[in-house]
C-alpha cells in the first residue's frame, strides 16, 4: 500500500470535494436554523431543548451521539482482525435501551434533574458523590470518547486525504464547537437527525459496493478464513517466532459467543460484563441520558428507544461485515503481522486492522461516492463530538461551577457553558500527540478496556440507587471509592508493562492481567455492590420522606419530598434570586439612550448565541423552565409502545440465535 502522499486513492477530485462541501453547508443550515428555531435563553432551553423533542428526534440523536468515527474504524478493524463477536457490544444495547426508557428514565424525570450527578445529590444529599461522577465522567470523556473519536478520525483522513491531520483534527474541532456552544441541546439533536440519515445512508453504499466486489454473504463465509497475508517470509516467521495464529482468521470468526477461556471476547462476558458496560453507558451517562430527558414525554422517551435500539441492529452489517471484506481484499495490509510492515502501512507495528474501514472507502468507492463518505465519517464525528462538549458543558456547569458560585445567574450558567466547550476544545487539541502515541492494535479494545475498568462501580450504584431504598450515601461513596481503586489497580498495571500483541507478548503477570477485561468487569461490579449493600446495612438509612419520586417504588407518590440537602439548595436559589434583582435595578438605572450604544457587533453576537435577552430574560427565566415532568401516559400509546418494544426483543433475540 502506498502511502498517501503518493496521492493514489486520496479524495481530491470536483466530484467528491463538491459532495463534502454541500454536506457541510446543509450541516450548518440545519444548526443555524434549529438555534434560532428554539428557546436557548435559559438552562432548560440550553441544556434541554426545553423538554420539547419528538421521539424520531430522541431515537436518532441517541444513534448519532453513540456513533462515532470510532466505531466505523474499531468496529470494522476488530471485526477484521477476529470475526464478528464484536457485534455483540452493539446487539446487547437493543435489551439496555429498554431498561433505559422503561425503568431509569421516570425516575430522572420525577427526580427533576438535568444532570446525573444532580440525581445521586438528591438521591444520597452530600456533594462528595456528585462530585465524584462529575469529575471522572469528565476523565472518562476526555481518555474513552473524545481521544478515540480525534485518533479514529485521523486514521480516516490520513487514508482518504492525506492531509495533515493536526490541521484537519483541529478545524473538525472548531466547526463542532462553534454549532455546540450556539445552538445548545436543540440545535444538536435536529442537526443528530440529519447526520444520522446521511451516516446510515453512506454506510449502506459502502456495503453494497464491498458485498458486490466479494461475491456476496456466502463468498464472505468462504474467502475469510483463507483471508492470510502473502507477505511473511519463513525468515520473518524465525525471526520473530510467529505462530500461525497471528496471521490466520479465527476458527470462530462467525460466532458471537464464544470459549469461556480462549475466547477473545469470552460468552461470560459478553452476556454478563456487556451488559454492566451498557448499563453504565446507556442508563447513567450524561451523553445518552441528556436526550431523553429532552423528550415532550415518557412516551416519546420510550420511543425513541425503541428507534434507537432498531437502528443498533445495522452496525453489524455496515461496519463489521465490511470490516471483515476489508481484510479478504486486502490481505497483506490489513492483515499485517511483521512490525516492519505495518510500520509502513499504518504508522504502528502491532497491526494495521484499524484502517479495515478507510481502506474500503478510497479504493472500493467510485468518484463523488467517495466524498459522501467522508462526509460520513465527518458526520460521525462531529455529531459524537458535539454530544460529549454540550454534555460535559452540562456537567461542568451544573456541578461544578454552582459549587464555586452559588450565586451565579442564568446567563452566567450558560456562559461558562460555552466557555468550558471550547475549553475542552483546547483540551482535546492537546491531547492528539498522546493519542497518536498510544495507538493499540485493536481500538474498540481499548475503548471497552478502558470503560470495564472504570465504570462497574458508577453502574452498581446507580443500579442500587434507583431500585434499592436501602442504600445510603455512606455505602455509595465507599463503594465507588473502593470500586476505583481495583479498576485502577488493573488498568495502571497493564499500561505500565502493556498490552502486548501476537509476536510481542505482554510481560504483566497473569493474576493481573490474565483475566479478561469483561469477565474483570463482572468481579468488579459484584464487588462494588456487595461493599455499598453492607455498608449501607451497617449505617443509618434514609428516611422515607427524602425519597419520593427518587426511586423506582415511589416514582409516583404524590407526597411532598423533603430534600436532604434542602437548605444548602434553597440558599444557593437565593442567591441567584438576589443575583437576578441586583441585574434588573442596574439596568433600570441605565438609560435607554446607553443600551442604544451598545456595539451592533455584540448585539449580533448575543442574538446568535441566545444571549440577547437582557435581565428581562433573567426575570422571565424561572418561568420559562419546564414544570415537573408528568410521568402518566396515555394508555392507547402506552400499549402500542411495549407492543413495539416486545417485538424488539423477539427480534434482537432470534439475532442473537441465529449467529451464537
Amino acid at each position: 500500500m502506498e502511502e498517501p502522499s503518493s496521492g493514489k486513492g486520496i479524495i481530491n477530485n470536483p466530484a467528491d470535494l463538491s459532495v463534502i462541501v454541500g454536506y457541510f453547508l446543509m450541516v450548518i443550515s440545519v444548526g443555524v436554523w434549529s438555534a434560532f428555531r428554539t428557546n436557548r435563553g435559559t438552562v432548560g432551553g440550553y441544556f434541554l431543548a426545553g423538554r420539547s423533542m419528538a421521539w424520531w428526534s430522541v431515537g436518532t440523536s441517541l444513534f448519532a451521539s453513540n456513533i462515532g468515527s470510532g466505531h466505523f474504524v474499531g468496529l470494522a478493524g476488530t471485526g477484521a482482525a477476529a470475526g464478528i463477536a464484536v457485534g455483540g457490544f452493539e446487539w446487547n444495547a437493543l435489551f439496555i435501551v429498554l431498561l433505559l426508557g422503561w425503568l431509569f428514565v421516570p425516575v430522572y424525570l420525577t427526580a427533576q434533574v438535568i444532570t446525573m450527578p444532580q440525581y445521586l445529590k438528591k438521591r444520597f444529599g452530600g456533594s462528595r458523590i456528585s462530585l465524584y461522577l462529575s469529575v471522572i465522567s469528565l476523565f472518562l470523556y476526555i481518555f474513552t470518547k473524545i481521544s478515540v473519536d480525534m485518533f479514529s478520525g485521523a486514521v480516516f483522513i490520513q487514508q482518504a486525504l492525506g492531509w495533515n491531520i493536526y490541521v484537519s483534527i483541529i478545524a473538525l474541532l472548531l466547526i463542532t464547537a462553534l454549532y455546540t456552544v450556539t445552538g445548545g441541546l436543540a440545535a444538536l439533536m435536529y442537526t443528530d437527525t440529519f447526520q444520522t440519515f446521511v451516516i446510515i445512508a453512506g454506510a449502506f453504499v459502502l456495503t453494497g459496493f464491498s458485498f458486490a466486489e466479494i461475491g456476496g454473504y456466502g463468498a464472505l463465509l468462504e474467502k475469510y478464513s483463507s483471508a492470510i497475508p502473502s507477505n511473511i517470509s519463513s525468515l520473518d516467521i524465525q525471526r520473530y517466532n510467529i505462530s500461525p495464529q497471528c496471521y490466520t482468521p479465527r476458527q470462530d470468526a462467525f460466532s458471537l459467543l464464544r470459549d469461556p477461556t480462549t475466547g477473545d471476547l469470552p460468552w461470560p462476558g459478553v452476556v454478563f460484563g456487556m451488559t454492566i458496560g451498557g448499563i453504565w453507558y446507556w442508563c447513567s451517562d450524561q451523553v445518552i441520558v441528556q436526550r431523553c430527558l429532552a423528550a415532550r414525554s415518557l412516551t416519546h422517551v420510550k420511543a425513541g428507544c425503541i428507534v434507537c435500539g432498531y437502528l443498533k441492529l445495522l452496525p453489524m452489517f455496515l461496519m463489521v461485515f465490511p470490516g471483515m471484506i476489508s481484510r479478504i481484499l486486502y490481505p497483506d495490509d490489513v492483515g499485517c503481522v511483521v512490525p516492519e510492515i505495518c510500520k509502513e502501512v499504518c504508522g504502528t507495528e502491532v497491526g494495521c486492522s484499524n484502517i479495515a474501514y478507510p481502506k474500503l472507502v478510497v479504493t472500493v468507492m467510485p468518484s463523488g461516492l467517495r466524498g459522501l463518505m467522508l462526509a460520513v465519517m465527518l458526520a460521525a464525528l462531529m455529531s459524537s463530538l458535539a454530544s460529549i462538549f454540550n454534555s460535559s458543558s452540562t456537567l461542568f456547569t451544573m456541578d461544578i461551577w454552582t459549587r464555586i458560585r452559588p450565586q451565579a445567574t442564568e446567563r452566567e450558567l450558560i456562559v461558562i457553558g460555552r466557555i468550558w466547550v471550547l475549553c475542552i476544545v483546547v483540551i482535546s487539541i492537546c491531547w492528539i500527540p498522546v493519542v497518536q502515541a498510544a495507538q493499540s492494535g485493536q481500538l474498540f479494545d481499548y475503548i471497552q478496556s478502558v470503560s470495564s475498568y472504570l465504570s462497574p462501580p458508577i453502574a452498581s450504584v446507580f443500579l442500587l440507587a434507583v431500585f434499592v431504598k436501602r442504600v445510603n450515601e455512606t455505602g455509595a461513596f465507599w463503594g465507588l471509592i473502593g470500586g476505583l481503586v481495583m479498576g485502577l489497580c488493573r488498568m495502571l498495571l497493564e499500561f505500565w508493562f502493556g498490552t502486548g500483541s501476537c509476536i510481542f507478548p505482554s510481560r504483566c503477570p497473569y493474576l493481573v492481567c490474565g483475566i479478561h477485561y469483561l469477565h474483570f468487569a463482572i468481579i468488579l461490579f459484584a464487588s462494588t455492590s456487595v461493599l455499598v449493600l453492607l455498608i449501607s446495612f451497617c449505617t443509618e438509612p434514609i428516611e422515607t420522606k427524602h425519597l419520593h419520586r427518587l426511586v423506582f417504588s415511589l416514582r409516583h407518590s404524590k407526597e411532598e419530598r423533603e430534600d436532604l440537602d434542602w437548605e444548602q439548595e434553597e440558599h444557593a436559589r437565593r442567591a441567584r434570586k438576589d443575583a437576578r434583582e441586583r441585574a434588573r435595578e442596574r439596568a433600570n438605572a441605565s438609560t435607554e439612550a446607553e443600551g442604544d450604544k451598545k456595539s451592533g457587533i455584540c448585539r449580533l453576537v448575543g442574538g446568535f448565541c441566545g444571549l440577547s435577552g437582557g435581565p428581562q430574560a433573567e426575570e422571565a427565566a424561572e418561568d420559562l423552565e419546564p414544570q415537573m415532568p408528568d410521568i402518566r401516559e396515555n394508555r392507547g400509546w402506552k400499549h402500542i409502545v411495549d407492543s413495539n418494544a416486545l417485538i424488539m426483543m423477539a427480534v434482537a433475540a432470534f439475532m442473537w440465535g441465529y449467529f451464537a
